[in-house]
């Protein structure tokens, strides 16, 4: 039986927590980037933002699951909520504190597990984000992998600190406007707003600060003075004593875009949310939420900001090492097909020589795909069309459907089986006489991909004699499913494969909680 650290029922724990106000809301992208990103840095197929309560941990962003909470006995999460370090470990089989954990010795069967803790300001531990694995890993995560998920923890618990300061500034607008109505005096407001609000900017790790813009005779936004700043926007900028200065004067260089941007806010009263970066500022990369407070004619804008460069650097990081990865398996292709032609130059058979190569080239081009979006996914409609081109001009096909981002798994079973099907209608179909044509669409229906293949204009189809490895892998279906209707007509070759989405699709958030 799986026991229950008690640090999970600490009462002071459980009300930080519920301070938060966090646990059975939406999906929000910040959280969900989190876990996509912790995802790929561990190379791990599941990553989870967990927070733990009483009786349940409960998942406010998941990647690589179809669940939003678990039952408190099934937590392995709460055993990381006593430390301050990320727990590592390598095989869950092997762990006296979870080996009889029901999601170790049943479904899906996990055996890898690392949680960062969520670190409150109060030294408590509200949960982690974790990464997990079905197969042991010896060692568990290296030295850079723990660096980067702690800092991604730290990022979670800023969004968690940004959510409760915009929860705090409605209630606390709120409850100003009653006082105004009740007092009669705008003045009496200003000062209770004035000692609340300054209290409230001043606890945040994330800077904040009211600027005042300055705009030329033309209307363009040129600069903007600090009206004030809280405590933690020295250690955000590197800018010291910044009250009542000019940015020009602090940081002559500073881009135009960060004057247009807050100029627009002024103006429009439109809210903005953005990532960029400060090349004056140490070229510093931040996320920001601009908008304005008072009347226009003030030009005043609240600025609420952090500083992700280190997020960035991992995120170029993975860029870089994945764009290696996929030229290394590109050339480890053209590798084993020059090995493949050499070994099997003597062979009687040139017509399977010839498929195996052309297989081997069909591989090749879906690497191209996915390694335009550095091996996360792929547009089905490119996979679509790489696979065409090879054999016929594209204008011969017509492809129609809602726009897909594939698995990397699913991009690969796909463009074999297209290359499949576009090798037949070359021999036997509609590509093998001059004005044949073939439709190619796809569409979401009841939690399914449904793929069609049409063709048209060629000779009638009838089933194959034999059956070879062409026809099984067609037969496969989509990421080996199976699900496959096939149709032999007078007028043409037609199938229809279906695969659920799940296990088709790449979302960076699901859907949950």
């Amino acid at each position: 039986m799986t026991e229950i650290p008690a640090a999970v029922h600490d009462p002071q724990r459980l009300q930080i927590l519920k301070k938060y106000d966090i646990l059975d809301t939406p999906p929000e992208p910040g959280f969900d980037d989190v876990v996509t990103l912790a995802r790929q840095i561990c190379n791990t197929p599941i990553a989870l933002v967990s927070l733990v309560d009483r009786d349940r941990q409960w998942f406010k962003a998941v990647s690589g699951l179809d669940i939003c909470e678990t039952p408190i006995n099934q937590s392995v999460c709460a055993h990381a909520l006593a430390q301050h370090e990320t727990l590592n470990i390598p095989d869950l089989t092997q762990d006296a504190r979870t080996r009889d954990n029901s999601l170790v010795t049943g479904e899906p069967f996990i055996r890898f597990y690392a949680g960062a803790p969520l670190i409150a300001s109060s030294g408590l531990v509200i949960g982690t984000i974790c990464v997990i694995d079905t197969a042991p890993r010896p060692g568990g995560l290296d030295a850079g992998q723990i660096v980067a998920i702690e800092a991604l923890a730290r990022q979670v618990m800023t969004l968690l600190e940004q959510r409760r300061l915009i929860a705090l500034h409605d209630e606390h607008a709120f409850e100003l406007r009653q006082q105004i109505a009740e007092r009669k005096t705008a003045q009496a407001a200003l000062e209770l707003s004035d000692d609340r609000y300054r209290s409230l900017f001043n606890s945040l790790d994330a800077g904040f600060c009211v600027i005042e813009l300055a705009f030329d005779k033309d209307g363009t936004p040129n600069d903007y003075r600090f009206v004030e700043v809280n405590e933690a926007f020295v250690e955000q900028t590197g800018l010291r004593d910044a009250t009542g200065k000019w940015m020009r004067d602090l940081a002559p260089d500073h881009e135009p875009y960060w004057f247009e941007i807050y100029g627009k806010v002024a103006l429009t009263g439109e809210p903005v949310r953005f990532e960029h970066e400060a090349k004056a500022l140490d070229r510093r990369w931040y996320d920001v939420r601009a908008f304005r407070i008072g009347p226009r004619a003030a030009r005043q804008v609240a600025v609420l900001f952090n500083d992700i460069t280190s997020r960035r650097n991992a995120e170029q990081q993975q860029i870089m090492l994945n764009e290696e990865l996929g030229h290394r398996m590109k050339n480890s292709m053209a590798l084993v097909q020059a090995i493949a032609s050499q070994t099997l130059r003597g062979a009687g058979d040139r017509v399977a020589v010839q498929a195996f190569n052309q297989r081997i080239a069909a591989l090749s081009r879906a690497h191209d795909v996915l390694l335009q979006q550095s091996w996360t996914s792929a547009n089905l409609a490119d996979v679509v069309l790489g696979a065409i081109s090879a054999h016929t001009d594209p204008a011969r096909v017509i492809r129609t459907g809602p726009d897909v981002s594939l698995e990397p798994k699913a991009a690969l079973s796909l463009s074999l089986l297209l290359h499949e099907l576009a090798t037949n209608a070359v021999k036997y179909g509609s590509l093998s006489v001059p004005d044949g044509t073939i439709q190619v669409d796809w569409r979401r229906e009841d939690g399914a991909l449904v793929l069609g293949w049409v063709e048209q204009g060629g000779p009638p189809a009838a089933p194959p004699e034999r059956t070879g490895l062409g026809s099984r892998l067609i037969d496969i279906g989509m990421v080996g499913t199976g699900a496959v209707r096939k149709t032999f007509a007078h007028s043409g070759f037609s199938a229809e494969f279906r695969a659920p989405l799940h296990l088709i699709e790449h979302q960076v958030g699901q859907s949950h909680g």
